[in-house]
């Protein structure tokens, strides 16, 4: 297949990348950086900084996995500006330029995140589950929509909406070592908000299945089979690093320095991968425990 990323230099987009060069795919991404592309995602990955150089070109497929990092920095209205341009308009931008393409993608996957839902508290979340009106569901909303738009050209689209990535190559769990190395980890707030999360192993997997997976379409929820806690993931984590994780971080504190952004981490998402797996797809890390493992196998 010809296919059509943004997103590609993140860290599920390199992966990603290399799973397709591997499986014989042609591979163009769509960058702020075109220039860093191939170091980033392989040689013979295109990189392009305008859509209007692809005009005339047919693809096969398009993955949208743009979307500057949501928790890097408070949410002040110039970062929400930053975050609603790099998902919402920049998807808008991409369904209007297939919009345009005289051959259309027979389909795309789109990411999301299970920030849609909101507060989930402790119930069982799957795709049917509704939406609790909160600022990350207005985002992922409008992103959602923004993607929605491509299936009036005749397009399949598959939404991703993706949980915590596991991964040993970056992402929030770069972020968690080092104090766990320390001995300085613990359950955060309460600890009993739930981590939906999922291995990036399992997130290229799926795209790759919902690519060639005809029969599927809509929302996914891309998250592991057994959400845990944030009290039980210190505790696999600190148990993974060989260290205590007992030290908790009070949510005052979080609320103080972060602001509106604390709920990320103070609210979460009991989210299943109910959809995927009715259909057939089946997680190769459906345990935590062996993720971390995996992730922190070089501590």
């Amino acid at each position: 297949m010809n296919l059509l990323l943004t997103g590609g230099t993140g860290l599920i987009g390199r992966a990603l990348c290399q799973r397709l060069l591997a499986d014989g795919h042609q591979i163009t991404v769509w960058s702020r950086r075109p220039d860093k592309v191939a170091a980033l995602c392989g040689a013979q990955v295109r990189g392009v900084a305008e859509l209007a150089q692809l005009d005339g070109e047919a693809f096969d497929a398009v993955v949208n996995l743009a979307g500057a990092p949501i928790a890097d920095r408070p949410w002040t209205a110039k970062r929400k500006a930053v975050l609603w341009s790099s998902r919402v308009s920049l998807t808008e931008h991409l369904v209007q330029w297939i919009g345009r393409q005289t051959r259309k993608p027979e389909v795309m996957v789109s990411g999301s995140a299970v920030g849609w839902y909101g507060d989930g508290g402790n119930a069982e979340i799957t795709e049917q589950s509704p939406a609790r009106a909160e600022y990350t569901h207005t985002l992922c909303d409008a992103w959602e929509a923004a993607a929605k738009r491509v299936s009036s050209y005749g397009v399949r689209l598959c939404i991703m909406r993706t949980g915590l990535v596991v991964s040993a190559e970056g992402g929030f769990l770069a972020r968690l070592k080092p104090p766990f190395k320390l001995g300085l980890g613990g359950p955060i707030g309460s600890g009993e908000q739930y981590m939906p999360w999922v291995h990036r192993d399992d997130i290229i997997k799926l795209i790759v299945w919902l690519l060639h997976s005809s029969d599927c379409k809509g929302a996914y929820n891309a998250t592991a089979p057994h959400p845990v806690t944030n009290r039980e993931f210190a505790r696999e984590l600190g148990r993974a690093l060989g260290r205590p994780a007992v030290l908790p971080l009070p949510a005052f504190v979080l609320k103080l320095a972060l602001g509106e952004m604390s709920r990320l981490l103070l609210t979460g998402q009991r989210a299943l991968p109910a959809k995927a797996q009715a259909q057939g797809f089946r997680f190769d890390y459906q345990h935590l425990e062996t993720a971390l493992a995996a992730a922190t196998q070089n501590k």
